[in-house]
């Protein structure tokens, strides 16, 4: 009997020991609880861009000039005049003009007057010479004479015609089709053609297709190709996109403060002629793009659970394999999928195989000290709960 009692004491007393102990450990020991960030795979459009800025400008622009100096007497077109070619712009003052050209005709006469005179004496003295009756000295001084009033007559004619030309320059025509753009003089303006030809008009051939100069940097001409297609806008046209088509990339490099950049030339249909020559524009250029396509964040990629982390491990039972791969997550545990991936625009990548739409995805692990369940947080009813959010914490065991 004495027995009996005393083993059921020692057994009360292991009893009793064992429950104290595991209260100390379960309500003093602290687990990091685990909350894991994810988001889902989708179909969308990845593009991989090149940004610049530029000015537009009209494709063939025109300066008219004058190769003859005066007065203008006459303008026939202003700013924004529709023209044709050959139709007359503007006339000079041709009163000195035609005083050269009468000149240059009075010239002639006389020079010819005078070629006929030694024509004649040439001839008297060329026949007296083939009979040994003029010596020699005088017959070449009479064929020189002769030879330049021949020359004398050619020069006039010259004359004539460089004076008729210049008078035809008095009269300014359009060398193109277009609209006038700039109309840089005024009548009763005198004008000087010296080395330089004054322009009088700018004409811009066709104003519903113009073209952007856009200054690329060093740094992104290499990835630029004729054909590639362009979007840009301007600021007269808020939230307005214009497309367009990388034509040209001009070699000569433009260097300005130390920075090197390249004009690439885009065409660009402007069939409102809502673009006009001058505009600043911020083009778009697209190296590469796919559409409907399977895509996650780059950091997707990026991610692996966090080493040394119990919690973490526990939610990972299988070891990524080489090459790229994301980390699945079905709501209890994290798994490895090998991945192809495609395009990337710097924030989302194409995944050619391996994911599906709607795949859930972990981006990113977070862990936070907290007690662990033997310890009750009590919120008040009164209190509002907070909103929902998107990272799942998980309950550790």
């Amino acid at each position: 009997m004495k027995m009996k009692r005393t083993t059921r004491i020692i057994g009360i007393a292991i009893l009793a020991t064992g429950i104290t102990a595991g209260i100390v450990f379960g309500c003093g020991a602290k687990k990091d609880a685990l909350t894991v960030d994810t988001t889902v795979a989708e179909k969308g459009d990845i593009s991989l861009t090149v940004t610049a800025t530029g000015t537009i400008e009209a494709i063939t622009t025109v300066e008219v000039g004058t190769q003859v100096s005066g007065v203008i007497q006459k303008l026939y077109a202003d700013f924004n005049s529709v023209v044709k070619k050959g139709q007359l712009l503007a006339t000079l003052d041709e009163t000195m003009l035609q005083a050269s050209l009468d000149q240059s005709r009075a010239t002639l006469m006389d020079a010819e007057a005078d070629l006929n005179f030694q024509k004649t004496a040439y001839q008297r003295t060329k026949i007296l010479f083939d009979k040994n009756l003029v010596a020699q000295g005088d017959f070449d001084q009479v064929e020189y004479s002769y030879k330049r009033a021949l020359a004398s007559v050619a020069n006039a004619k010259a004359a004539l015609q460089r004076n008729q030309v210049n008078l035809n320059y008095a009269s300014i025509y359009s060398p193109i089709d277009g609209v006038v753009l700039n109309r840089a003089v005024d009548e009763g303006q005198t004008v000087a053609a010296s080395f330089n030809t004054p322009t009088l008009f700018t004409i811009a051939n066709d104003l519903t297709r113009m073209q952007v100069q856009a200054d690329v940097d060093e740094a992104d001409i290499g990835q630029i190709r004729p054909g590639q297609r362009v979007e840009f806008t301007v600021d007269a046209f808020t939230g307005e996109t214009f497309d367009g088509t990388v034509t040209e990339i001009r070699l000569q490099p433009v260097i300005s403060s130390n920075v090197v950049t390249y004009t690439v030339i885009v065409n660009a249909p402007n069939p409102e002629k809502k673009l006009m020559p001058g505009m600043t524009a911020s083009i778009t250029v697209f190296i590469s793009e796919v559409n409907s396509v399977v895509s996650v964040p780059v950091k997707a990629l990026k991610f692996d659970p966090p080493a040394g982390n119990d919690s973490a491990e526990e939610l990972t039972t299988e070891k990524p394999g080489k090459g790229p791969h994301v980390w699945i997550y079905d709501g209890k545990q994290m798994r490895p999928r090998t991945v192809e991936t495609g395009l990337s625009d710097g924030s989302r990548i194409e995944i050619r195989a391996g994911l599906k739409t709607g795949d859930e995805v972990v981006i990113s692990v977070s862990t936070a000290e907290t007690a662990d369940a033997g310890k009750k947080t009590v919120s008040s009813p009164f209190v509002p709960k907070r909103p929902s959010s998107s990272k799942a914490k998980l309950p550790q065991p």
